[in-house]
């Protein structure tokens, strides 16, 4: 096994341990969401309250995608991503603290540094990928999108494994013992690729300016805008209102409400990694902004079709436990191979030279729906109900479909590069 590794080529050695790296970092990134979810739930904290703890951390998020393309760019990814490591690591010693310490501002700031770090390590990720992946024919476009769905697909299974993790540390050795644990193995992790991951990948041949960080290509704007609804689709009735209503209105135990999720998150991501199988033939795809559409309007029409089920549970004599949890599932898968499309089409369209510029600028606007989702989840369900997430969540993922439509149909093609 160890010849096996010895004799790949540099360039596979090194996705290799991006991907090692991307997959531990994921995992404390799950466990860490459902810890302070389900830690400050149990601590009597309300819906709204606790979206508010996760407020920095999808601000930062958003702030970090713009800026850390930029510096990608200038410094290479692998600095990016070992920064966002050593990031990570102070973030959970930071909860490490006695319970009476663990204030709310306290808590939003290492929050706030857990946003920088992810965002920082999944940007310099997607981004390397490109650059390691160096060619402009149709082989070479099926590969990349094979490439990206599975680094996607695999982080999302782990941070559902992460969820999980989360609640089982939780029950185990509590809040502070699951953070010393986490922030061994990650600590352990950085000193790893600080020793292995090789200099000046990603980093542009030509001096970037700081203005260039916001993008004026048009179809990448349309896309930008389209993940962003796509994803405050996803969070505003999954983050917060779900777990929560899971508990107070289905009296699920938390640790159970891990394990679902986690097992939904799992599936979703092996959903995303399977992706290309569904849309690569011959060796060819036909992705354009139409096939994009398709898939967004299922996406809304499930949404809302979940939400008035829900509705009538009562009349239809269904258990709004069996709705939710198939509902869940088949809206997982949707929403699946719509971000692993879109997650190909953002690299496939980004410029090879400083690729984590037009990387960066898109996956901001994926931090910004995240965090307004997951305000709108805690607002929303504090004062209404679940359903109302999801019709919203409905509408939002209509928003995204019609954005997605106004890509140009050769915004992926080679020769746009």
């Amino acid at each position: 096994m160890l010849k096996k590794l010895t004799a790949l080529p540099s360039a596979v050695k090194q996705y290799l341990l991006i991907t090692a790296n991307y997959w531990f970092f994921t995992l404390t990134d799950g466990a860490l969401r459902m810890l302070v979810l389900l830690h400050f739930h149990h601590l009597g904290y309300a819906p709204l309250a606790i979206a508010m703890l996760f407020l920095f951390y999808e601000v930062f998020g958003v702030i970090t995608n713009l800026v850390g393309g930029w510096l990608g760019a200038r410094i290479g990814l692998n600095k990016t991503m070992n920064i966002g490591l050593f990031v990570q690591v102070i973030a959970l010693l930071m909860l490490t603290v006695p319970e009476q310490f663990l204030t709310v501002i306290w808590v939003m700031l290492a929050q706030a540094l857990s946003g920088i770090a992810k965002d920082l390590n999944k940007m310099s990720a997607k981004s390397s990928i490109k650059t390691l992946i160096s060619s402009s024919d149709d082989q070479h476009q099926t590969g990349l999108f094979r490439w990206v769905a599975y680094l996607t697909g695999s982080k999302n299974a782990l941070k559902g494994l992460g969820f999980f993790l989360g609640a089982l540390l939780l029950s185990i050795v509590g809040f502070s013992g699951a953070m010393l644990i986490m922030a061994s193995i990650l600590g352990i992790i950085f000193l790893v690729s600080l020793v292995l991951l090789q200099g000046d990948l990603g980093k542009a041949k030509s001096k970037v300016k700081f203005k260039q960080i916001f993008s004026n290509h048009a179809s990448l704007n349309y896309l930008a805008g389209a993940r962003l609804f796509l994803f405050a689709a996803r969070d505003i009735w999954f983050v917060v209102a779900l777990p929560i209503y899971l508990v107070t209105s289905l009296g699920w135990q938390h640790t159970n409400v891990g394990v679902f999720m986690a097992l939904w998150v799992i599936v979703y991501g092996v959903i995303q990694g399977l992706t290309p199988k569904f849309f690569i033939k011959n060796n060819q795809h036909n992705i354009n902004g139409h096939l994009l559409f398709f898939w967004g309007s299922i996406l809304a029409s499930v949404t809302l079709v979940l939400a008035l089920t829900m509705f009538y549970s009562p009349t239809l004599n269904i258990r709004a436990e069996a709705i939710i949890i198939v509902g869940l599932f088949v809206f997982g898968g949707v929403f699946a191979v719509n971000s692993a499309l879109h997650s190909y089409v953002i690299v496939a369209m980004a410029n090879e030279d400083g690729v984590s510029m037009d990387v960066g600028f898109y996956y901001m606007a994926n931090a910004l729906g995240r965090l307004l989702g997951t305000v709108m989840s805690g607002v929303i369900y504090q004062f209404t109900n679940l359903i109302t997430c999801l019709i919203i969540s409905g509408l939002f993922a209509a928003f995204s479909a019609l954005l997605i439509k106004r890509i140009s149909l050769g915004a992926v093609a080679p020769s746009s590069q």
